[in-house]
């Protein structure tokens, strides 16, 4: 694949070789040399992000970005004019047929791995905050929750790194797995690393029974728990207090030590992207995935309706048939879950992701699957599943991104490196790490963003790659993310079935 940095004097860049197409880098005008040698010149004004014909595509022919078929064309297009939704489609159908190889021997790239100072739990497990986290059982009692993290917060300032509560709708009134899905989702938060002390607070007359959610904690990490019943007790805020206070003074106070990058859960995301970030903010989130696994760590990778035309990709790097086939199956899941419900399967991209450039799923799969970089696959998990070994997980949640971001951490991710051209304030229980893909989005939302990706297209990918390495590090020492200092900590739990 081509570089930006080839390109310096250059408005577009052609990714891979057998591409019929460029992505341009700035605004482009008509008559507008793309490259430096005036080979094409566009025809019509491009927006940045947008592709540009490089060569005749006749109708129905295939357009090629990534070195892949994007979709194909719905009427000639002509070298130099503007690819977009109003002569480019999906060829995605309902069903695809996937094919296993015995994967080839890949050597992760080397790459410097600096450590961090992190919170070793007693399983050996490593945190990057060390904070209690109050988790509601049912939506009544989120306001409890919420009021009893304000209170504790301010009473414990500087004993722990913060006491946050995870408000949520749900808990009562479903049934079967959609109640699954919210009682494993919060027994696997209750487990995270990053928690030094957990309180689950239940109302008592919920479906989401207490006993029940516990039950799904192995013995052996229960220990920084404790549980309350609102209706069990006469003054269910003063309760709360005293099991929050009781936690702190287990482990408030608790020295950082310094650990390996192997000791990272790196969870990787994109939200609100745009024809930039398969080409800036994704794949240089993919030499973060490298770097961590290269020394040892866990990368986790999820948003499965968005690697829908790329999946193929990713089941290459399959360690073994059985991951290749688990990777199918779940594949196969989620494209049922939407016919289902009479929805085609490349219904996406969102209007955020069109207005900045990408046109088609596929387009959106092939550069959102480069954040998992050059990684082995080696295990699939299920919703409010754990990654349990080092390397690429692929985890089923849905693209909605505070959902799959949820989800990531629930898998235990204690970073989360979340790519955006668009912009998002959004934040969750891991530290999350915003990398604009365009250095327009980084300035003008310098609230937001943590980390400007766009820098990439005239300095290249090594020195933004060692920079970004180091935030990471920072971060995982204790650092806080923008996110964090605007009190953006939220969850949200996947509704998939029947509510009563």
């Amino acid at each position: 694949m081509s570089k930006a940095s080839e390109y310096p004097m250059n408005v577009a860049i052609r990714i891979a070789d057998g591409d019929n197409v460029a992505t341009a880098i700035a605004d482009i005008v008509p008559g507008q040399p793309l490259f430096a040698d005036e080979e094409v010149r566009a025809a019509a004004a491009v927006p940045r992000g947008h592709k540009i014909a490089l060569a005749p595509i006749a109708r129905g022919a295939p357009v090629i970005k990534y070195g892949f078929p994007i979709g194909h064309a719905t009427t000639d297009i002509a070298p130099g004019e503007h690819v977009h939704s109003h002569n480019l489609a999906t060829a995605l159908g309902n069903t695809d047929e996937y094919h296993y190889a015995t994967p080839p021997v890949r050597a992760v790239p080397a790459a410097a791995a600096p450590g961090f100072w992190g919170y070793v739990r007693a399983d050996g497990r490593v945190g990057t905050r060390n904070e209690i986290w109050v988790l509601p059982t049912v939506g009544c009692v989120g306001n409890l929750a919420a009021r009893v993290a304000r209170i504790a917060g301010e009473r414990h300032a500087g004993r722990v790194d913060g006491v946050h509560a995870f408000k949520h709708p749900f808990g009562c009134s479903q049934l079967g797995d959609d109640l699954g899905h919210t009682r494993a989702l919060l027994a696997a938060l209750a487990q995270h690393p990053n928690a030094g002390g957990v309180l689950i607070v239940g109302l008592g007359c919920e479906s989401n029974q207490l006993g029940a959610l516990i039950d799904l904690i192995p013995v052996d990490r229960r220990g920084h728990i404790r549980t309350l019943s609102a209706q069990a007790v006469e003054d269910d805020e003063a309760a709360c207090l005293t099991l929050v206070d009781e936690l702190v003074a287990s482990c408030g106070g608790l020295a950082r030590t310094d650990v390996p990058l192997s000791q990272l859960v790196l969870g990787v995301k994109c939200g609100g992207s745009d024809g930039l970030s398969g080409l800036t903010a994704n794949p240089l989130v993919g030499r973060m995935a490298d770097a961590v696994a290269a020394a040892g760590g866990k990368v986790v990778l999820t948003e499965i309706p968005e690697i829908f035309g790329a999946e193929q990709i990713l089941m290459d790097r399959a360690v073994s048939r059985a991951v290749f086939d688990d990777a199918v199956t779940l594949v196969d899941d989620f494209k049922q879950y939407f016919i289902r419900h009479g929805e085609p399967v490349s219904e996406n991209p969102s209007p955020g992701n069109i207005a900045g450039g990408i046109t088609t799923l596929e387009e959106k799969s092939l550069g959102a699957v480069q954040k998992g970089g050059q990684v082995p696959l080696v295990d699939v998990r299920r919703y409010a599943g754990e990654a349990r070994l080092p390397g690429l997980t692929l985890l089923e949640a849905p693209g909605n991104d505070a959902v799959s971001s949820t989800a990531l951490t629930a898998a235990g991710a204690t970073i989360i490196l979340f790519t955006t051209g668009r912009g998002t304030p959004l934040g969750f229980p891991a530290p999350t790490l915003k990398i604009a893909s365009n250095s327009d989005l980084a300035a003008r939302k310098a609230g937001w963003i943590d980390f400007d990706a766009g820098t990439v297209l005239e300095a290249g990918f090594d020195s933004a790659a060692d920079a970004l390495l180091g935030l990471i590090a920072a971060t995982a020492s204790g650092a806080a993310t923008r996110a964090e200092k605007n009190e953006e900590r939220d969850i949200a739990i996947w509704k998939s079935g029947v509510t009563l």
